[in-house]
């Protein structure tokens, strides 16, 4: 089962949301374990919710849950002339699939960035949450992560 299959799964369930191990070592590594460390307790109105495995590069907000993860690669469909969305100074890239259906859930990647972040919005956030939740994390993305690719 892939990573987001895995992450996906766990944003549908209460409880303790799982994201995968990632293989990033080095700089990449320091970098997404510094960010974890950082992020806020509380994400769009919801509160901070507990992970497994405990040194996960990533954090989850509330249920469904946002679940962001740190370290992840290109998103598959990404081709270098995507457009992608400017929130707070990170550049987003979402899957064309998931643009217009709002029922769905979004899995926006800060492709801006280096190492990737990608944040599961579920479907119950998307009309008043995903922006929001880009927004807060703007910051805290820019303190801790390098530069990525550039936002078209």
């Amino acid at each position: 089962m892939s990573a987001a299959a895995c992450v996906l799964l766990a944003a549908c369930s209460s409880g303790t949301i799982r994201i995968d191990r990632s293989d990033l070592s080095g700089a990449d590594r320091e970098a997404c374990e510094a960010l974890v460390a950082d992020l806020p307790q509380e994400l769009a109105g919801q509160e901070r919710v507990d992970v497994e495995p405990a040194d996960a590069l990533g954090a989850a907000w509330g249920d469904p849950a946002y679940v962001l993860t740190c370290g992840v690669p290109q998103p598959s469909g990404y081709e270098a002339t995507a457009e992608c969305n400017v929130i707070n100074g990170v550049g987003w890239y979402v899957p064309d699939d998931q643009l217009t259906d709002q029922g769905e859930d979004a899995t926006p990647v800060a492709l801006s960035l280096s190492p990737y972040v990608e944040v599961l919005v579920p479907a119950d956030y998307r009309t008043e949450g995903i922006d929001r939740a880009l927004s807060e994390l703007g910051p805290v993305l820019q303190e801790h992560l390098g530069e990525g690719l550039p936002c078209l």
